[in-house]
C-alpha cells in the first residue's frame, strides 16, 4: 500500500503505526480489494480498507466488458464515497462508521470502522427465521429513516439492476412479452407515491451478524439510491431463500417486515396507504430483478417457478 494511504489512515485513527492484514475480499471485475489493517496506538485495533482501483480492462464475470458497465461501477464508488460522508444511520439500521474517504486519481480508499470489532463478526451463507427477520428489519429501520429523503448524491433511482443503466440485459433478453413491459414495470415502481432511500443490493452477503444472529449491520453502498423499498425486501428474500422456501415463507415474512416499519416510521405517515402501495408493489419490484436476470444470466438459479409465477401476474394486470 502506498505510503500516501498509509499515511492517510494514521491520521483518520490518530494511531502510530499500522499494519496491512488478510484481504477480505477482491472487488468486483478486479476493481481493487478490501484489507483489514491492523493499528497501534489508536483506541481502534483495527479498521476495513476499502481501495478501489479503476482498471484499464475488466473482467467481468458474466462478459460484460462494455464501457457502459465500467462507467456503471465508476459511479458506483463515487456514490457509496458520498454515502458514507454525507449520510448517517442509527443503531437500528446500523453501518460501519467512515473514518476517511478520498480520491487518488484512478484509486479510491474508504476507511472504514471493523464491523467485527464492534461486534458484528458474523457471516452467514445460509440463515434461520431469527437471523432473516433481524435483516428485514434492519431494512424496514432503513426505509423507515429515510422516507421521503431526497436521494442527493446518490443514484436516482437505486439497485444495481435499475432499468436505465440496464439498456445491454433488456436487449438480450429472450422473454420479448416480458422484454416488452419492462418499461411499464419500471414506471410503475418509479411513480410511487410512497419513496424512500434503498440500500440497493441488500444481499445477505451484506450483512454482518452478531454472535447470536438477532442482530445486524449493512455494507455495501454502490448502489444506493431513491426508489420502493420492496426493491430491498425482495431482493433480499431471494437471496436466502429458495423457490419453494419463497412459497412457503414469503407471505409471513412480508407481514414481519410491514410491523416492523409500522412501528419505526413517523406517525405523521398514513402507514396503511403506505403499506396498501408497498404490498402492491411486491410483485413488480420482485418481476424488476426477474427481468435482469433473464437479459443477465439465463441460467441463474434464482430464476424459477416462484419469480416466473410473480411475473406472470403482473403481466396480466398491466
Amino acid at each position: 500500500m502506498k505510503q500516501e494511504y498509509q499515511d492517510l489512515i494514521l491520521q483518520a485513527t490518530g494511531a502510530e503505526a499500522l499494519c496491512i492484514g488478510d484481504t477480505i475480499q477482491t472487488l468486483w471485475s478486479g476493481y481493487g480489494q478490501i484489507v483489514r489493517v491492523h493499528l497501534e496506538g489508536s483506541d481502534r485495533p483495527s479498521v476495513v480498507v476499502k481501495h478501489v482501483v479503476f482498471p484499464h480492462e475488466s473482467a467481468h464475470p458474466g462478459g460484460w466488458n462494455t464501457d457502459l458497465s465500467h462507467q456503471r461501477k465508476v459511479r458506483s464508488y463515487q456514490v457509496e464515497t458520498h454515502w458514507y460522508q454525507h449520510y448517517s444511520t442509527d443503531d437500528g439500521c446500523r453501518v460501519p462508521v467512515c473514518l476517511a474517504a478520498r480520491s487518488f486519481g484512478d484509486e479510491q480508499l474508504i476507511v472504514l470502522e471493523d464491523l467485527d470489532v464492534a461486534g458484528f463478526d458474523q457471516r452467514r451463507t445460509s440463515v434461520n427465521g431469527t437471523e432473516i427477520r433481524a435483516c428485514l428489519r434492519w431494512l424496514a429501520q432503513f426505509h423507515a429513516r429515510f422516507l421521503g429523503a431526497s436521494p442527493e448524491g446518490l443514484w436516482p433511482i437505486g439497485t444495481y439492476w435499475h432499468l436505465e443503466t440496464r439498456p445491454d440485459e433488456l436487449e438480450a433478453m429472450a422473454d420479448r412479452d416480458l422484454q416488452a413491459a419492462a418499461g411499464r414495470i419500471d414506471q410503475i415502481l418509479n411513480d410511487c407515491r410512497f419513496k424512500t432511500i434503498v440500500h440497493g443490493d441488500a444481499k445477505l452477503a451484506n450483512f454482518c451478524f452478531s454472535t447470536q444472529g438477532s442482530e445486524v449491520a449493512a455494507v455495501d453502498f454502490q448502489y444506493v439510491g431513491g426508489g420502493c423499498g420492496m426493491k430491498d425486501v425482495v431482493y433480499f428474500l431471494g437471496s436466502c431463500m429458495d423457490e419453494r422456501e419463497c412459497e412457503a415463507r414469503a407471505t409471513e415474512l412480508l407481514d414481519y417486515y410491514f410491523v416492523e416499519l409500522k412501528e419505526a416510521v413517523s406517525e405523521e405517515v398514513t402507514f396503511a396507504e403506505l403499506e396498501a402501495e408497498w404490498r402492491e408493489m411486491y410483485a413488480f419490484a420482485w418481476t424488476d430483478f426477474h427481468r435482469f436476470l433473464l437479459g443477465w444470466m439465463p441460467g441463474h438459479r434464482k430464476i424459477n417457478k416462484y419469480s416466473r409465477r410473480l411475473a406472470k401476474e403482473v403481466l396480466l394486470k398491466l
